[in-house]
């Protein structure tokens, strides 16, 4: 029945895998070994994946054989025990075997040669007893996975009882080259193998048990079968064809149940287990003998050693040991590499010990394994995709490692990369891949505990600054009650006074709601950063945060309620207990507000001026910060005088009523005093702008120096009216709605942005031109679309302005005295800016020509433009300064009118003139690159004399037009 069994068992195939020599054969010639003690074990406390375990001994102890030496430390980790009787001569670090040659701590044990046993408890009733106590005794005994990672067994086994399992699998495949350890062991111990299989059947209870094996190995297969038929065993072997890497754990399954493993899950999630048949048999001597885990099967193999043979060594046996039992040749030794050729790391040194999961030593000489080919660039072949066993795109992941697009390397499954080097393999290019990846991953790794490290620090900020917040909304609340303790004081005083006939009982309850209200707005603050740390975990998804700040957030939200609640109360008592106790007397006197207010300004001045002298002490240099602060000492010393005569000046009746008069005398100067702070802090604005723009040389120097202007103009005005508040509230009230000027404001402000606009406009497309873009290149781009729309709104607003500076002139005569004086000073500060311009523009010229630059390329640069600009503007001014003024009020607006009709076809002239000056220049520039080009590539002579013909063209039509234009201008000046 079983042999039917084991004929019937299914094979499938999984994608891929490479077929590259076995060289097994080497390994098998000569009978197990046995070497003998060396001189020291160095037993590593890391032998397994997790944490490592921790030391129980000291140094100068004496241990027997299989006494526990180390215990796990955490749920990741397992148990240490002596491989034989000495003493602990040392807890050190020591080299070990790692691929990154490192150190770590190791317990250094002296053998004294008796091999004297500890006393062994096996566990005789492993089948009545829990399964859990059972792999609590197999973590006891240190029994971990021996074909991997070398993760603990029992945690592998609890992790099998999250679903049903209907496959536990034997991985005897053993498919990497060079290695027979399993072989060995299969031949050697074939009985201890399928006892401790039974006992792992009965702990996972699984419905079917496989032992998936490779057809190479005859001797070990014919072992098995003729000891589970002789069994009558239920256990079903399958053969499967030698093709590495079908011992991944992954591709066995596949090979073993035809399914496949979903990405990021682990086999027990679809009911699947596997385990190592040197973990089956280490269960077997620790359940049935009660033998921790102290020896393991090691294949030691290569061309560099005489012997090479299977070894039964006890873990913590340095590397070098094995090597003389073996009969190293150490002129041939090329490369020691710990495990096989495809998925091994070298060795740095032979000093590094065995341990629970080191199958293979390979000695091998250069001719045997060369050193790799040099990498080449990728020729996108598709072999390594072939051969992947994970369905991968090896050449994908490869470019985004190179790119350290780690995101999307995770994307494309780069962890599920088992790293058999099967794509290295078969690379063309001699590509290392398998290193790639493995950077890439570590990278990935310590990324996402560098994120874990940032969320934790973002958690302890944001405690620290609600415990901050609480301490201030709790200062605060104090002192609170302290005013309200000092106000009922006060009213006592009120109520003992004979003089006082009916105190007010609106003061307490005023303050109640004054409370109240900071409350309020305390609670609403704090509710707000709750909601805000609440939206950044949701968007994070840490659920224990969600759930934690979602319940602050209700407690929050219902104590604000009851805050609300509770002051719509007292506003509503307010006005009955205000009824009943109110006879025919106003509310307090309105010195008490203005002491109050002066009191608030003295305070505040004195925070700023605080908060400025600490600015001054870090920079002591700046002349700003010191005019700001003698300007705030001054207020300040103004503020007390103002506290200190409030205070002296006697209480006015209660029958006195208060001006009101002088009410709005003091809302108006409050007005002023903020439109002049306003109007300072922008003139300062402005002059750092300014200045900045002045270093840059910023063609926006003109437009700021007229704000600047029209500023500091804000400014002197403000100050005017400040120092005679009485007129300026007069004024005020004679004034019309301020209404028109801030239309006027807005408008000035829209114009400007529609000049930006054109001008940006303008500037890309020349950018376009400069770089070599025809025509329909240009008008396919953006940049025309937008000029247009850009004209088209400046010329609406230009119209809008125009008419809204008409009617003033026709409705309402101003000073025209006034009006002539800004506008001749307007005038000479714009005639004086132009000067400087032409001059500039002329100045670097002159320097470009002394730098022996060319005509091209000093027509090339920018300075031709802008002296063509300046002069054409410094000429449009010499002709307004020229032409009078002084016209008669009645006639400006026929005057203006007619200068506008005049203005609009010059200053459209003037633009098209400019725009043809421009092109010629461009065009220039184009021709001269092109001839360059010409010389430095005659293979596209052909080719670049159709760009020059094409541009000359231009260039002809271009300069005809301006020619025609200038003329146009010259005409219509003369006619004028």
């Amino acid at each position: 029945m079983s042999a039917v069994n084991m004929q019937t068992a299914n094979v499938f195939s999984f994608h891929g895998g490479i077929h590259p020599p076995e060289n097994k054969a080497q390994s098998l010639q000569l009978p197990l070994g046995r070497p003998s003690l060396p001189s020291e074990l160095i037993l590593p406390l890391g032998q397994h994946i997790g944490q490592s375990s921790r030391p129980l001994v000291k140094v100068g102890d004496k241990v027997l054989k299989g006494e526990t030496i180390a215990i796990n430390n955490g749920f990741l980790s397992s148990f240490l025990h002596a491989p034989t009787s000495g003493t602990i001569a040392a807890i050190e670090e020591r080299l070990i075997a790692h691929p990154s040659g490192l150190s770590d701590l190791c317990i250094i044990l002296t053998p004294d040669g008796n091999e004297t046993w500890t006393t062994l408890e096996p566990l005789s009733n492993w089948q009545d007893i829990s399964k859990t106590d059972v792999l609590a005794y197999l973590s006891e005994m240190g029994i971990i996975g021996m074909g991997g990672a070398g993760f603990p067994t029992q945690v592998k086994l609890q992790g099998a009882h999250k679903n049903p399992l209907t496959h536990f699998i034997i991985n005897a495949a053993e498919c990497e080259p060079y290695i027979t350890a399993d072989d060995m062991l299969i031949r050697e111990k074939t009985l201890e193998l399928v006892l401790g299989i039974e006992i792992l059947q009965h702990l996972v209870e699984a419905d079917n048990v496989v032992i998936g094996i490779e057809d190479n190995k005859p001797t070990a297969i014919a072992a098995l079968k003729s000891l589970l038929t002789k069994r009558n065993s239920k256990i079903q072997l399958a053969v499967v064809p030698t093709k590495y890497p079908s011992g991944g754990e992954k591709q066995l399954i596949q090979l073993l149940t035809g399914k496949e493993v979903p990405s990021g899950q682990y086999p027990a999630d679809i009911g699947i287990l596997c385990q190592n048949v040197g973990t089956c048999v280490a269960v077997h001597d620790a359940i049935t003998l009660g033998k921790p885990l102290i020896s393991r099967f090691t294949t030691l193999t290569g061309d560099a050693l005489k012997n090479p043979q299977n070894v039964e060594v006890l873990l913590g046996t340095p590397v070098a040991h094995l090597l003389d039992y073996a009969d190293s040749e150490q002129k041939k030794l090329s490369r020691l590499i710990m495990g096989g050729p495809m998925m091994g790391y070298t060795l740095d040194s032979a000093a590094v010990p065995i341990v629970k999961t080191s199958n293979c030593i390979l000695a091998a000489s250069k001719k045997e394994l060369p050193a790799p080919a040099p990498e080449q660039a990728c020729i996108r072949c598709g072999m390594c995709e072939q051969a992947c066993p994970a369905s991968l795109l090896p050449q994908q992941l490869l470019w985004f490692s190179k790119s350290q697009e780690f995101e999307k390397a995770e994307h494309h499954n780069l962890f599920d990369c088992i790293e058999c080097g099967a794509c290295s393999y078969v690379c063309p290019s001699s590509i290392p891949l398998v290193q790639y990846y493995r950077h890439s991953k570590s990278s990935i790794r310590e990324a996402r505990e560098a994120n874990v490290k940032s969320d934790l620090a973002k958690q302890r900020f944001e405690a620290r600054k609600a415990r901050q917040d609480a301490e201030a909304a709790e200062k605060e609340a104090k002192r609170l009650a302290r005013q309200k303790a000092t106000s009922s004081k006060a009213t006592d005083a009120k109520k003992a006074a004979p003089a006082k006939v009916a105190p007010t009982a609106a003061a307490p309850i005023s303050d109640e709601s004054k409370k109240l209200k900071v409350d309020i707005a305390i609670g609403k603050s704090k509710l707000k950063k709750l909601q805000k740390l609440l939206l950044e975990a949701q968007e994070n998804e840490h659920i224990e945060e969600i759930n934690n700040l979602q319940l602050q957030v209700t407690d929050q939200e219902k104590t604000l309620a009851a805050l609300e609640e509770q002051l719509a109360k007292t506003a509503a008592e307010a006005p009955v207990a205000a009824t009943a106790t109110t006879t025919a007397k106003p509310s307090p006197a309105p010195v008490s507000d203005e002491l109050k207010k002066a009191k608030v300004d003295v305070a505040l001045i004195g925070v700023k001026l605080k908060k400025l002298q600490k600015q001054l002490a870090d920079t002591p240099d700046d002349q700003e910060l010191k005019d700001k602060i003698t300007a705030f000492e001054v207020d300040l010393k103004a503020a007390q005088d103002t506290v200190s005569k409030l205070s002296e000046s006697p209480q006015p009746s209660s029958n006195a009523a208060t001006p009101e008069p002088k009410a709005a005398i003091s809302d108006e100067l409050k007005k002023l005093k903020i439109d002049a702070a306003i109007a300072k802090a922008a003139v300062k604005k402005v002059e750092k702008a300014l200045k900045k723009a002045e270093e840059i040389q910023a063609p926006e120097i003109e437009s700021i120096r007229q704000q600047l202007q029209e500023a500091q103009q804000r400014a002197d005005e403000l100050e005017k009216a400040l120092a005679n508040p009485q007129d300026a509230s007069q004024k005020t009230e004679a004034a019309p709605n301020s209404a028109d000027a801030d239309a006027a404001k807005k408008r000035k402000i829209d114009l400007a942005i529609a000049k930006a606009g054109v001008k940006k406009a303008e500037k890309n497309i020349q950018l376009l031109k400069e770089q070599g873009k025809d025509e329909s290149e240009i008008e396919a781009s953006e940049w025309p679309k937008k000029l247009i729309e850009a004209q088209e709104k400046l010329a609406t607003l230009e119209k809008e302005q125009a008419t809204e500076q008409t009617v003033p002139a026709a409705a309402a005569p101003v000073s025209a005295a006034n009006v002539d004086a800004d506008a001749a000073k307007k005038r000479k500060i714009d005639l004086a800016i132009a000067k400087a311009g032409v001059k500039k523009a002329e100045k670097n010229i002159q320097l470009l020509k002394e730098q022996g630059k060319d005509e091209s390329e000093i027509e090339a640069s920018e300075w031709p433009k802008k002296l063509i600009e300046a002069q054409e503007k410094l000429t449009a001014l010499e002709a307004e300064e020229s032409t009078p003024v002084s016209a008669p009020v009645g006639k400006t607006t026929d005057a203006v009118t007619k200068s506008e009709a005049k203005a609009e076809p010059e200053m459209d002239l003037a633009n098209q003139i400019k725009k043809e000056k421009i092109a010629v220049a461009l065009a220039k520039a184009q021709i001269n690159k092109l001839n360059k080009r010409l010389e430095s590539t005659p293979e596209e002579a052909d080719s670049i004399k159709q760009e020059i013909a094409s541009t000359e063209q231009r260039l002809n039509s271009a300069e005809t037009l301006l020619e025609k234009l200038i003329h146009s201008q010259t005409n219509m000046q003369e006619n004028r």
